[in-house]
């Protein structure tokens, strides 16, 4: 298996262009709804799903208590697999933000801002995005078309 380091690289480089498709070409068909939603977010699931089996019964720790989390973490494998389920989630809420933004008409110039704050700081960017978004439809209630 890789070290460590070499899958906290490359997440890190598979997210990027997912995130660059996001801000420079929001609409194009398959930046959003495919790329961003499914194909980068499901490679990272496979290589966190892949490194998960085959660390998980070599570190201490769990999820019962920071403590716990943080021996669970101090095992530089499932450090990495934590890593990639931020990168992964907040490039998956990005996505959700675009295709959300184009059906409601919100302009994309005012949601760059929000793309770079979920990439950066995750619920912080979905937070300033649920904002925007219920100043601009004066609702707070989130209804996706049904095809």
């Amino acid at each position: 298996m890789p070290s460590p380091e070499t899958l906290f690289s490359f997440a890190n480089l598979s997210v990027l262009p997912g995130w660059l498709l996001m801000v420079f070409a929001p609409r194009w068909r398959y930046a959003a709804p495919l790329v961003c939603a499914v194909l980068i977010p499901g490679l990272l699931a496979l290589v966190y799903l892949v490194v998960i089996s085959v660390s998980w019964g070599g570190a201490e720790g769990g999820f019962s208590s920071l403590a716990e989390v943080q021996k669970l973490f101090g095992y530089p494998y499932l450090l990495v697999v934590g890593w990639i389920h931020y990168l992964a989630f907040d490039l998956f809420v990005g996505a959700w933000e675009v295709r959300d933004s184009g059906r409601l008409g919100i302009p994309h110039l005012l949601v760059v801002p929000c793309l770079l704050l979920t990439f950066l700081f995750g619920p912080v960017g979905l937070l300033v995005y649920l904002i925007l978004r219920a100043v601009r439809t004066r609702s707070i209630l989130i209804e996706e078309a049904v095809s």
